[in-house]
């Protein structure tokens, strides 16, 4: 045993060579971080540079407000297709439209190799009425080329005032020329539940979009289909089906009407603290009505959480084909009176914990909505590309880095039939409520959420 002196005298010398090692470990840091941030001072210096010569240089005099904004927007849109700027005019755009009312054409679009890409057009609005179809290629607007234009720049000249003409050059798959599309501008007015009985014993509630109305629209729908139908009601077809998405609190609280507890999805960002879990509250809004949801190569985030849950939970049977693959979560974070940050913050995950990035989900039953003669022989044109290929996507969970997205990971058919007896899938999912056809689901268990 060591005697006082002793001890004190070994413990003094542990002390300094803790303290000598994190001084080191802290000046190592310390570098780290100096070394970091004079490089990204070196990388400011060398824009700064090149600001300077293309204001004093260019051929014509730049407005200084357009080129920041660029720039901005240059470098969000490097790091995946849906991050971006929204100066304070898209901002209160944007507010607007998630409160479900806003003013266009009527369509989800993206931008995939430098011209709009049409993700979904909204039902009765004058893109739908158009006849403007998932996977169109907007290339030009009242005969102006859009390559060169940011996203945000397209979206605002196919905005203007209502009752006002433009007309959109297409490029469809299928179709040999581009063709013209005349669309008289209105104020769309998103009603994104809509519902109806089928027969005396199912309810039909369609889900065009998550705004802000649609828990409420959705619990209205479920209330008067109970009414209506009574004893006889069999269970309801939820149809996601070309729903690109919207709000995360919308799909949560949506995912919730219809559990009882449970996880229903996971977001985990950048920092193991950022990671984030929704569980669901007791009550069904249904009481325990068997569901089946339709999905398609059109339905999208919101969407996808949405069916993922249900799907987790053994809750409603998934029917159609792959969905988009959008499996990450967008941040608006304001910046005052310059606008917003739409900002890639999180991957999302179901409740067993899978991620649908690049992915999409897969339905229990795989059903391919029937073309019409005239389609058969042009089969891919209502081939949706999901969000694997997508240029510059976030990579999915086990996605090979060196992919060139020749092979599709996600996305399907996202065509669906105008009437409802012959649309496929709708037939297939009433038969399934009405016992008419099964689904073996027998063999898979309920999910314990993580």
């Amino acid at each position: 045993m060591m005697r006082k002196s002793e001890y004190a005298l070994w413990a003094l010398l542990v002390l300094a060579v803790l303290a000598a090692g994190s001084t080191m470990v802290s000046l190592a840091r310390s570098q780290s971080a100096s070394a970091a941030n004079s490089e990204i001072y070196r990388q400011l210096d060398l824009f700064g540079e090149v600001l300077e010569r293309v204001r004093s240089d260019y051929v014509e005099k730049p407005e200084d407000a357009k080129l920041i904004e660029a720039a901005i927007n240059g470098m969000l849109t490097a790091l995946d297709p849906h991050s971006s700027y929204l100066n304070p005019k898209h901002f209160r755009d944007m507010q607007v439209q998630t409160r479900g009312e806003f003013g266009g054409l009527g369509i989800e679009v993206t931008m995939e190799n430098g011209v709009v890409k049409v993700v979904s057009p909204i039902d009765d609005t004058p893109a739908s009425k158009a006849g403007l179809m998932s996977g169109d290629l907007i290339t030009h607007l009242d005969k102006e080329q859009i390559l060169g234009l940011t996203l945000q720049e397209a979206v605002e000249k196919m905005r203007g005032p209502v009752n006002s003409p433009i007309t959109l050059t297409i490029v469809r798959k299928g179709v040999d020329d581009p063709f013209d599309v005349k669309v008289t501008r209105d104020v769309i007015h998103i009603n994104p539940v809509k519902y109806n009985a089928e027969g005396d014993d199912v309810g039909y509630i369609r889900v065009t979009t998550f705004n802000e109305q649609t828990t409420a629209n959705l619990q209205k729908a479920i209330d008067d289909l109970k009414q209506q139908l009574g004893p006889k009601l069999k269970g309801y077809v939820i149809d996601l089906r070309n729903n690109p998405g919207g709000l995360l609190d919308q799909a949560i609280s949506v995912s919730d009407a219809f559990l009882d507890e449970g996880a229903i999805v996971l977001t985990r960002g950048r920092n193991l603290e950022e990671t984030q879990r929704s569980n669901a509250r007791p009550g069904d809004i249904t009481d325990g009505q068997k569901l089946v949801v339709l999905i398609n190569g059109g339905s999208a985030s919101a969407s996808e959480i949405v069916a993922g849950a249900l799907q987790d939970h053994h809750r409603a049977t998934i029917v159609g084909t792959r969905s988009f693959g959008k499996g990450s979560v967008q941040t608006i974070i304001p910046l005052g009176s310059n606008g917003a940050l739409r900002l890639t913050t999180a991957r999302y995950y179901t409740p067993s914990g899978r991620s649908i990035q690049a992915k999409g989900i897969e339905p229990e039953a795989v059903v391919e909505e029937e073309l019409p003669e005239d389609l058969k022989a042009k089969a891919d044109l209502q081939n949706t590309k999901g969000e694997a290929n997508l240029r510059g996507h976030l990579k999915g969970e086990g996605e090979d880095e060196s992919a060139k997205g020749d092979d599709e990971e996600s996305g399907s058919s996202s065509y669906v039939a105008p009437e409802k007896d012959k649309d496929t899938q709708l037939q297939y999912a009433l038969d399934l409520l009405r016992g008419i056809k099964s689904v073996d689901t027998e063999t898979k268990k309920k999910v314990e959420a993580n």
